[in-house]
């Protein structure tokens, strides 16, 4: 027994600071609702698998409709009743409004309609969005312009069918619903259904957007390491950001400078005077606008 002694206080001091996190958890739990039961450092993050949508119900079926989890150092609550979703989607939808960012997403959520906090800046692309893009009177105005496009998509269809040659449905139903957003906003189209090459690379690029917005990231669930970026997820999104800003900023230059060329526009027009980093903040609106579509939505 005098043998343990020098040994007791290494065991006593790590089970004590455990007992201490114990009750510290439990105080930071009150007001919260019913929940699994924490691990240390993990929180529940090992209860969601491979399937989170079918743990969730799971949890809900033996914890209630309304629960809390803390997944790492990130505590959240979740909803899976209609009479509890009700009540915060339309009761209190102000208060719910912003959603968490994801540390993946960075600079771009500062100008996405998808991730913007319920702030004047997400109002003002909303209301773009309202009235110039979904407004009845644009939608019925661009009536003609989704029956051009539905007949280019079958007489391309028609034609590959009297070839033999497959059809790559993903591709071609992408590239017309790509072409009426970019014919809607920039009144040109981005690629054609014969432009293999362009449409499955943006096609690819939105793919690859997507994948690394959806991916489970440590930093989301630790906040502390994401100034580490330990993934990576961050630098590649920036890439992927990049690639797409790249290609609508052709599109801007190209209308910038067909009314450059107009008579008496060339001295005044819009943008001209302003600071790069403004400059380059407007000519992003509308990528915004329309990446918000193309990859939130």
């Amino acid at each position: 027994m005098a043998s343990l002694l020098p040994w007791l206080p290494w065991l006593v001091v790590p089970l004590l600071f455990f007992y201490l996190l114990d009750i510290l958890a439990q105080v930071c739990r009150r007001g919260l609702p019913p929940g699994p039961r924490p691990l240390p450092l993990i929180g529940s993050l090992h209860l969601l698998g491979d399937q989170p949508h079918r743990s969730l119900a799971r949890l809900a079926r033996t914890h209630g409709p309304l629960m809390s989890l803390r997944l790492g150092a990130v505590t959240t609550v979740v909803v899976s009743s209609p009479d509890a979703a009700r009540e915060f989607l339309q009761k209190h939808d102000a208060v719910f409004a912003t959603r968490a960012v994801q540390d993946a997403v960075g600079a771009h959520a500062r100008s996405s309609v998808a991730w913007l906090p319920h702030a004047p800046r997400w109002r003002s692309l909303r209301r773009i969005m309202a009235t110039e893009l979904f407004a009845p009177h644009r939608l019925d105005a661009l009536q003609r312009l989704r029956a051009e496009k539905v007949r280019e998509l079958a007489a391309h269809v028609a034609r590959l069918a009297r070839d033999g040659a497959a059809v790559d449905i993903g591709r071609v139903a992408f590239t017309t619903s790509l072409n009426l957003l970019s014919r809607t906003v920039f009144s040109t189209d981005v690629t054609s259904l014969d432009d293999h090459g362009g449409s499955k690379g943006f096609q690819v690029l939105v793919a690859e957007i997507m994948e690394v917005a959806g991916s489970p990231n440590v930093s989301d669930f630790f906040p502390a390491l994401a100034a580490a970026d330990l993934q990576g997820l961050r630098r590649r999104m920036a890439r992927l950001f990049a690639r797409l800003h790249l290609v609508f900023d052709r599109e801007v230059d190209q209308r910038l400078g067909r009314r450059r060329r107009l008579p008496g526009r060339a001295a005044g027009c819009r943008g001209a005077g302003r600071r790069p980093d403004r400059a380059a903040r407007s000519r992003h609106a509308p990528v915004a606008v329309l990446g918000s579509v193309c990859c939130w939505q």
